[in-house]
């Protein structure tokens, strides 16, 4: 190839590294700062294959994108990760394509510095809460770019029966290939989630008609036509007028429909139009929620917690909210503390409480309580009010304050737990360790207990060395006077460092799933040794 030519692809390329591969991989040329760049000179550059240049996890995503590469075209530029040169150096950089016409199938590569991408899943493909971090993040890069940016959903339906039937190790090849060729298509190779049920959902620059797009995904998978899988896809474009707040609501709202109801379903034509339907889903579904909470069309059920000293006697119950034979209620509770309707809920399970304890004698119950609730002059009235006019359940009620909305004034806070406190209740600390508020909640509000959040505690049964994490906590607490309790609590082998790290209270499935009604422990009387002296003070969560 002429050096003009050369110059000409370096100069489109506005790179800080051109390499040119021949039509069979190999670099066979490297011209600009390849030993800045990379950490290789760029003699040692040329001659080496594309796969032995780029790290492993991402040969696929850059075989991809040249393989979609026509005469004239340009792809990219995708973020990929380099292999580690000598000095053991990790570097990542945007990679741009070109296929220079009549050129014998060479590709022209411009290379330029590149932060290494945000951590996705094994095959480079995000899940849908590392997804909408990133779609925040492009999308305020291009409003101050002028970027045009659109969300596409890519539907090959029977993929996933074609990979199980094909078989080890083909079918991990195909499904490793369609990853690929998905984070090709999206912006910078790094904008792209896995959706299940063969669906995907990416960020791309917007100009090119979903057709195209769903041709070239099905030319570099290179399946075979007699199977008869045509990738489909449909393509939401961002519109100018929508505001970065609505943004987030319009891409869950469109993922959400394409989950349920994949491409056959009706697809708005832009994010603006995606939030208006968000809207009005989102307006009926809180009409609905506020019904069941007025007509309190919720049940409660009962989790054991016991106490870790002495024989694991039942200590009292968590109360969990259930909506019908839903699952897990999070998503509604979420849902209740957005459209602020979460106080008449939390005030709704607390009244439910409370007439279960003045239906058997001796019950002790625990109940979740909202940051946002406890925030609420009005509603810590409406409790004490309810337990002044109930004397007959003093002592035998815990409200556990959770960390799912972020408690403002903590000062405000704690004034009001001191009043639910000085009406013969105690207060839990719940979840604490999942949020990076925590240690200011135990620091400023003054409780009876810390829930251990379940996230520690499940990795006990792998990994003890968290035990030192919990026996530093209950030191801590003990020296505050407060109580510790393990949640998700599930075998007995956790059980016993837990309780050897001093930790009062435990609730798990070892003791027993939350039932109906409350159902004394699973557990047979297990005498245990008293662990060293410390100063004593007196799961599921949401679901």
């Amino acid at each position: 190839m002429p050096l003009t030519r050369r110059l000409l692809g370096f100069a489109f390329a506005s790179a800080d590294l051109l390499i040119e591969l021949s039509s069979e991989g190999q670099i066979t040329l490297a011209l600009g700062a390849g030993e800045a760049l990379t950490g290789a000179a760029d003699r040692q550059i040329e001659g080496a294959s594309l796969a032995g240049f780029v790290a492993p996890a991402d040969q696929e995503l850059v075989r991809m994108v040249l393989k979609g590469l026509e005469d004239g075209m340009r792809a990219g530029p995708v973020v990929v990760r380099l292999a580690p040169q000598a000095d053991g150096a990790a570097r990542a950089v945007n990679l741009s394509a070109f296929r220079l016409p009549d050129n014998g199938g060479a590709v022209s590569c411009a290379l330029t510095r590149a932060a290494a991408p945000k951590a996705a899943g094994p095959d480079g493909l995000h899940d849908r809460r590392s997804f909408e971090d990133a779609a925040t993040a492009l999308f305020k890069h291009a409003r101050t770019s002028g970027l045009e940016v659109e969300l596409a959903m890519v539907e090959v339906p029977g993929f996933t029966e074609v990979t199980r039937q094909a078989g080890e190790p083909e079918g991990s090849a195909l499904q490793a290939r369609l990853a690929a060729v998905i984070r090709a298509e999206s912006f910078a190779g790094a904008t792209a989630a896995g959706l299940g049920g063969d669906r995907y959902a990416l960020l791309r620059e917007g100009g090119e008609s979903p057709e195209t797009i769903s041709r070239r995904i099905g030319r570099l998978l290179d399946l075979d036509a007699g199977l008869g899988l045509e990738p489909v896809v449909r393509s939401v474009a961002m519109s100018a007028d929508t505001a970065p707040e609505q943004l987030l609501k319009a891409i869950r709202y469109s993922v959400d429909e394409f989950v349920q109801n994949g491409a056959a379903g009706a697809t708005p034509a832009t994010l603006g139009e995606a939030f208006e339907r968000s809207l009005a889903r989102t307006l009926a579904q809180v009409t609905a929620l506020g019904q069941r909470v007025e007509g309190g069309d919720f049940s409660l059920v009962y989790q054991p917690v016991v106490s870790l000293r002495g024989d694991l006697r039942l200590h009292h119950y968590e109360a969990l909210i259930r909506f019908g034979d839903q699952g897990t209620p999070f998503p509604i509770i979420r849902m209740a503390e957005e459209m602020d309707l979460v106080c008449a809920l939390d005030a709704a399970v607390v009244d439910r409480a409370l007439d279960k304890l003045l239906a058997v004698p001796g019950l002790v119950l625990a109940v979740n309580i909202s940051g946002r609730s406890m925030s609420r002059p009005a509603f810590v009235t409406h409790l004490r009010q309810r337990l002044k006019s109930s004397p007959g359940v003093r002592g035998r009620l815990i409200f556990e304050l959770t960390e799912s909305v972020a408690v403002g004034d903590l000062s405000e806070a704690d004034r009001h737990i001191q009043a639910l406190r000085a009406e013969g209740c105690e207060v839990c600390l719940d979840d604490f360790g999942a949020g990076a508020s925590s240690l200011a909640y135990l620091q400023q509000l003054n409780v009876d207990v810390v829930k251990i959040d379940g996230s520690f505690i499940r990795e006990l049964e792998h990994d003890t060395r968290g035990s030192a994490f919990i026996r530093q906590l209950v030191r801590m607490c003990g020296e505050m006077k407060v109580r510790t309790l393990a949640e998700m609590v599930e075998t007995r082998l956790v059980e016993d460092v837990i309780r050897k790290a001093g930790v009062d209270m435990a609730q798990g499935w070892l003791y027993g799933a939350a039932a109906r009604e409350p159902t004394p422990p699973a557990v047979t009387a297990r005498a245990v040794a008293a662990p060293a002296a410390r100063r004593r003070g007196a799961v599921e969560s949401w679901g």
